[in-house]
């Protein structure tokens, strides 16, 4: 069953998050970045494998390819509920939001625990700041 998240995305409208909407996805933003992570990690180690040596206890071409299409799959996810995916090492993701009027990125990186911090969508992660606590 899609949500509104999923249909605005795939009408090609940016949804715009609140604050609220945007943490309550936070556990499962952990859950896929936890997984994106783990998998980021494998895919390096079994790529420099297959490179040097043609293989690790990781597997050879074959695992790194489905290793290859899960990692899409994960990064999808994302985008799939309109959040925008800024960097892989480190992951860092956007949710597209406004606060006060003005046009904002709700922005976390991984390992954070919570989602805290923002910058305005002109600026990007240079302009990163803790989310006022009226955001809430």
């Amino acid at each position: 069953m899609e949500d509104d998240t999923t249909r605005s995305h795939e009408a090609g409208e940016a949804h715009v998050f609140t604050v609220a909407e945007a943490r309550a996805l936070m556990p499962e933003v952990r859950s896929n970045a936890a997984d994106l992570v783990s998998l980021r990690a494998d895919m390096a180690e079994l790529a420099a494998e297959v490179r040097g040596v043609g293989g690790s206890a990781l597997g050879g071409v074959a695992e790194l390819k489905a290793m290859e299409a899960r990692f899409s799959e994960l990064q999808t996810w994302f985008t799939d509920k309109g959040i925008e995916v800024k960097g892989i090492a480190p992951l860092l993701i956007d949710f597209p939001a406004s606060l006060d009027g003005v046009s904002v990125r709700l922005c976390w990186l991984e390992d954070e625990t919570e989602l805290g911090w923002y910058h305005r969508s002109d600026l990007g992660f240079l302009g990163r700041r803790p989310l006022p606590p009226e955001a809430s």
